[in-house]
């Protein structure tokens, strides 16, 4: 007897750890910028361990930063072939296989990182964004954006005519073709090389989000920074492989999406408020900060118009123009 009890009770402690080891889940997460970049210090490892603590240990996360587990350009493909469980996608890097999500890099839309990811995020909840990243294989927990790209350069651009010839770092298909709408030419460069490219004189301008010159000591090679242009944007979609976010308890995957929405205007505040507080710094520095005048932005939006038909044209169908017209909307809110 005393034999068979003992027996019950070893069987029922090992259900017990194999209830609690069923239901405690490590999620390897990847992500290609550093831990001392804004958006990992203010987004991804702030998210990690909100839901680490509000989950009570249920979800745990093994962080891959630095594009240790896969290339920026391999995030997606990573997760759908079980190297990783969960990335922070930089969207635009996957435009072949989401190609509406590139919507974000058309220019003259945004005008604010919290402006951005409020469209974004509500994008993202229904409709065809979130559709193709699920027939990717992907469930999206939460999206934010960059601030507006702005110019920086060894000489002030204003009118399109400034910018005639020059060569300009572009990021992705989408802002080459905004760079070529107002006569310059796009030149792709990794972000680690682009400081170097610009001291040598091989650039002339960068389009960049002024949040992120810091990690690459733009502010070093150039001498004139515009404030209040938008030459496009970069959405950032934090995504769980979907078999896997689908397998876990309601109430998890609840606190990950809630948890994720507060992240993503946190992110997008801190990278606003960081943005004001560089550009006083820059200033200081005796780098000419700058406005385009009414005229200007006019007159550049007028000349980019092209590259939002042809975006259009590219994308093909009335899904297209379904989430540029609702994309349109949102950040004119």
């Amino acid at each position: 007897m005393k034999l068979a009890k003992k027996a019950i009770a070893t069987a029922a402690t090992a259900l017990t750890l194999a209830a609690a080891a069923v239901q405690a889940e490590t999620l390897s997460l990847g992500d290609f910028q550093s831990t001392s970049h804004i958006v990992s210090l203010e987004g991804t490892t702030k998210w990690m361990a909100a839901v680490e603590e509000a989950t009570g240990g249920k979800i745990t996360f093994h962080h891959f930063p630095s594009q240790q587990a896969a290339k920026s350009k391999a995030q997606l493909d990573a997760v759908n072939n079980g190297i990783l469980d969960a990335a922070l996608l930089g969207a635009l890097y996957h435009a072949e296989t989401l190609p509406l999500n590139s919507v974000v890099g058309l220019p003259g839309y945004y005008s604010s990182a919290v402006q951005g990811t409020e469209a974004i995020q509500e994008m993202l909840k229904a409709g065809p964004l979130r559709d193709e990243l699920l027939a990717a294989g992907v469930t999206p927990i939460f999206g934010f954006v960059l601030p507006p790209y702005q110019v920086l350069a060894k000489t002030h651009l204003g009118m399109p005519a400034d910018w005639k010839a020059l060569d300009v770092r572009t990021s992705g298909a989408t802002q080459a073709m905004t760079a070529r709408s107002l006569g310059a030419v796009g030149i792709s460069i990794p972000g680690p090389e682009v400081y170097t490219a610009v001291e040598r004189g091989r650039l002339d301008a960068v389009l960049f989000p002024l949040a992120s010159v810091p990690g690459y000591k733009l502010n070093e090679v150039v001498s004139h920074i515009s404030t209040n242009g938008s030459f496009g944007g970069y959405s950032f979609v934090m995504v769980v492989r979907s078999d896997l976010f689908d397998g876990l308890d309601t109430d998890v995957r609840e606190k990950m999406v809630s948890l994720g929405a507060e992240t993503a205007r946190h992110v997008a505040k801190a990278q606003d408020d960081s943005v004001a507080t560089l550009i006083e710094q820059w200033k200081a520095e005796g780098i000419d900060t700058y406005s385009f005048s009414a005229a200007e932005l006019e007159s550049l939006r007028s000349a980019m118009a092209p590259v939002t038909a042809d975006w259009v044209t590219r994308m093909g169908g009335d899904k297209a123009k379904q989430v540029l017209e609702r994309y349109s909307a949102l950040t004119s809110q």
